[in-house]
């Protein structure tokens, strides 16, 4: 809901030069957290993990009204990202104890398919909320939005078999806990993928309007549509076909809807970059997830997770980053942003072709 309508907001708050930090910030605090919630998953409960990322949502929605200058924004954006460190690390793990193996990457599929809704309405509700009312009112709903999903997550029954209490110790990480080794192949794939998505979150809403799209919110909306219409089939085609042919057929699909956005000029041209890279997307993101779970051990589901998580939000984060510091703003830097994000997409390919293969001889 928040994203299409924040880099106005802190060009608004004197904070052009930014821009680049709305996701960055939010990613670094992500990244961060994820090897404490991954070893918080697996001792006390995915149910608990789940229920302060959805709180912390809640309670900097309510803050943003409040914290009106740029360095508190920027502050704001930065304590955000404990949301998603925790939450998903949580729901993976959750849906992974309750679904049998063989139909792994369907229900994987089926999970990203309602998070994707929510990213399909999230955006194109943002901004006619931002436009008819005021920024505030957005950020008053995205509040309500979080508890909802906390009233949702409460009345689960946990899958942890043996949990465990809170204690203090548990926020101390060993050197082995802060990345699981056996999933280094899916993250790394991940971190390629994902790493145009941080260019798409920064810079589409400024293409947008170069284009003459006057919600910004429309990009988010349509490739996420597009993303649904394939999720669970692509879940389905994984448990199939193999995780590693499908991620192929992702970041090529990926690498051509890079190039379309590059040169795009007109709405429609933009639009049609919006569903190449909402199919890529689609196919990729639970495919990844099931192929990290096929790898990690059930006592160590968390913390695989985690890691996985820690390399999307490094590719995301970096995304954003760069993009946002080469666009500079300039109309005329739309190629070159966009251009990288193919060539993210083309060292996802080569890594699954080359890298892949002679790193499963040298284990056998």
């Amino acid at each position: 809901m928040l994203i299409p309508e924040l880099p106005g907001y802190l060009i608004a708050l004197g904070g052009e030069e930014y821009l680049g930090l709305i996701i960055s910030l939010f990613t670094l605090t992500a990244g961060l957290s994820r090897p404490f919630s991954g070893k918080l998953a697996d001792k006390i409960g995915r149910i608990p993990v789940m229920v302060f990322g959805a709180s912390v949502c809640f309670v900097v929605s309510l803050l943003y009204p409040v914290m009106t200058t740029v360095a508190g924004f920027l502050f704001l954006r930065f304590i955000h990202g404990f949301s998603t460190g925790f939450t998903p690390t949580g729901t993976s793990a959750f849906v992974a104890d309750i679904v049998p193996m063989h139909r792994r990457g369907e229900a994987l599929g089926m999970h990203s398919l309602f998070a994707t809704m929510g990213m399909a309405a999230g955006p194109a509700l943002g901004g006619w909320l931002a436009t008819m009312y005021s920024i505030n009112v957005l950020f008053v709903v995205s509040a309500g939005v979080a508890i909802l999903s906390i009233l949702i997550l409460i009345r689960l029954n946990e899958t942890l078999p043996q949990k465990e209490p809170l204690k203090l110790s548990m926020f101390r990480l060993k050197k082995d806990e802060l990345l699981e080794r056996r999933v280094l192949h899916p993250s790394m794939v991940l971190f390629f993928v994902v790493f145009p998505f941080g260019i798409v979150l920064t810079i589409t809403p400024a293409l947008s309007e170069f284009v003459g799209i006057a919600n910004k919110g429309l990009f988010f909306a349509v490739f996420t549509i597009a993303s649904m219409s394939i999720r669970f089939f692509a879940g389905k085609s994984s448990d199939r076909f193999g995780r590693i042919p499908v991620l192929k057929a992702s970041a090529t699909v990926l690498f051509l809807a890079m190039i379309v956005v590059a040169f795009a000029t007109t709405k429609w041209q933009l639009l049609s970059g919006a569903v190449l890279f909402g199919l890529a997307t689609g196919m990729g993101s639970p495919t990844a997830t099931a192929w990290t779970i096929d790898l990690s051990l059930d006592a160590y589901r968390g913390r695989a997770l985690a890691t996985m998580y820690i390399a999307l939000e490094a590719g995301i984060g970096l995304g954003a980053l760069i993009s946002g510091t080469l666009y500079s703003p300039s109309t005329k830097n739309f190629g070159l942003v966009f251009g990288l994000g193919a060539g993210a997409a083309l060292l996802a390919l080569a890594y699954l072709f080359f890298v892949v293969p002679k790193r499963k001889k040298e284990d056998a």
